[in-house]
């Protein structure tokens, strides 16, 4: 389906509202789950066939991009890099010995800060590890993806990552217009990310995702389209182009940016719209919220055949997976619990010292919870919700128990974001840009009449 930029809508409906990576949302966790619970929900998950995913946080950079809000430690402290990945094998120890071997590990996905931060030895004592306490799928259909500073790494270092088992890149570029590198302090050439990209198809990676970012300071359109150019040219298989949210109150790195060289919220506009209609036009296929990739790459089938899932890495191919995250601030997700670690790495450190896993918030799901993330996940997926379907799959009639959310929909239906029907939902090319709206509907814990600030702008 095509996707089409409304300006008068996306001013009216892009407010600030959840990602749904998860439903419900991370603001929602509290701290009434204990470790106790998630021990005893994670030894009951065996006796699903389901299989593992594992997220693995390294917080550490070398150097502070201006613009990031992502949880990492700038250092060059070596001591306190062991004594975290010291902390980190500890974890792991304790949280494999509540999962049967039986289950394997088919998507792994290590975050950051900067993952290639660690050296060789170091990633490759980790791999080690995580493979001695689990069971890795170690067939060509696994999904192993990492997040790549290209500053960090040259093509040896891409064959030993390949080496290591990782079959998928995701490579933060950002923006490749001189100006505004040295505004956010991030620097790279284009003629070092072809190298890699090159290196990367070489040692035969699967998938290589590009990470763009609209909104930073001096971008004009002009200048991001140069960039898309040399994007478009690289044919990554994926690209997100992420809109930037400047909240120097919560991010201190994003308080050396010059707020009077940030884009007006109206040229912010005009950049998203010329990145949709130039990047659809050079072929990629927009496949929900900030994602789009070329016709042939997995999440374009998924998308066709209805195995497309959103989690919180984004959009995946794979089933459904218990998670299991491992690191400073990681939220897994088993049955109907999700569970997050503490924020910080000194109290992080603290608990694991205790021989205790550092689990700081959570929630325990109920079956409403389970029908909205099921309603949230069809629309934002596939644009789409049909009443028998659902209500078959899911044992429930959809248009009993959605009855209110369906006369709310009538308004966006006026507005030509969605068309209802006896059958059920369809979201319309001009609703496309706004999936997070129409997800709102569903999700109980949101007033609508309120602009929250705890959540990102949709656009």
């Amino acid at each position: 389906m095509e996707v089409c930029f409304d300006q008068d809508l996306i001013v009216r409906y892009g407010g600030r509202g959840p990602r749904y990576t998860s439903y419900p949302t991370a603001l929602q966790f509290n701290d009434e789950l204990t470790e106790a619970q998630y021990r005893a929900k994670a030894v009951a998950s065996n006796d699903s066939d389901v299989p593992l995913s594992l997220y693995v946080h390294i917080p550490f950079c070398h150097s502070l991009c201006y613009y990031c809000g992502c949880n990492k430690i700038v250092t060059r402290n070596e001591e306190r890099v062991s004594r975290y990945m010291d902390m980190l094998y500890r974890e792991i120890e304790m949280q494999s010995r509540l999962f049967d071997r039986k289950r394997k590990v088919e998507q792994l996905h290590f975050g950051g800060g900067t993952p290639t931060y660690l050296g060789k030895e170091q990633l490759g004592a980790l791999m080690d590890h995580l493979r001695s306490s689990f069971t890795f799928d170690e067939s060509d259909a696994h999904e192993f993806s990492i997040e790549v500073d290209p500053r960090t790494v040259d093509a040896e270092r891409i064959r030993e990552l390949r080496a290591l088992g990782f079959n998928r890149l995701s490579l933060g570029i950002q923006d490749f217009h001189e100006p505004v590198q040295v505004a956010v302090n991030r620097a790279q050439s284009p003629e070092e990310v072809q190298a890699l990209v090159d290196s990367a198809r070489e040692a035969g990676f699967g998938s290589i995702s590009f990470d763009l970012i609209y909104g930073l300071p001096l971008q004009t359109v002009e200048t991001f389209d140069k960039t898309l150019d040399i994007v478009i040219a690289m044919k990554p298989d994926r690209l997100a182009v992420y809109n930037y949210a400047h909240l120097p109150q919560r991010f201190k790195g994003q308080r050396m940016i010059n707020a009077d060289d940030i884009p007006t919220p109206e040229t912010k506009l005009d950049l998203l719209h010329h990145t949709i209609d130039k990047l659809c036009n050079a072929g990629f296929i927009y496949i929900g919220m900030d994602h789009f990739a070329l016709p042939g790459d997995e999440l374009v089938l998924a998308r066709e055949n209805g195995t497309l899932q959103r989690n919180f890495q984004g959009y995946s191919t794979h089933r459904q997976c218990d998670l299991i995250s491992l690191g400073v601030s990681g939220i897994g997700s088993i049955g109907n619990m999700f569970a997050q670690n503490a924020v910080s790495t000194i109290e992080y450190e603290e608990i694991i010292e205790r021989g205790e896993l550092p689990i700081k918030k959570g929630l325990l799901v109920d079956d409403d919870d389970l029908l909205r993330a099921a309603v949230i996940q069809d629309l934002m997926c596939y644009d789409r919700l049909s009443y028998d379907d659902f209500s078959t799959r899911h044992n429930v009639d959809f248009r009993e128990y959605f009855k209110d959310e369906i006369e709310k929909l009538n308004v966006l239906e006026d507005d030509e974001l969605l068309e209802l029907s006896d059958a059920g939902i369809s979201i319309t090319p001009k609703g496309r840009l706004l999936l997070r709206n129409i997800a709102m509907t569903f999700d109980r814990y949101i007033d609508l009449e309120e602009n929250d600030n705890r959540f990102s702008k949709a656009i």
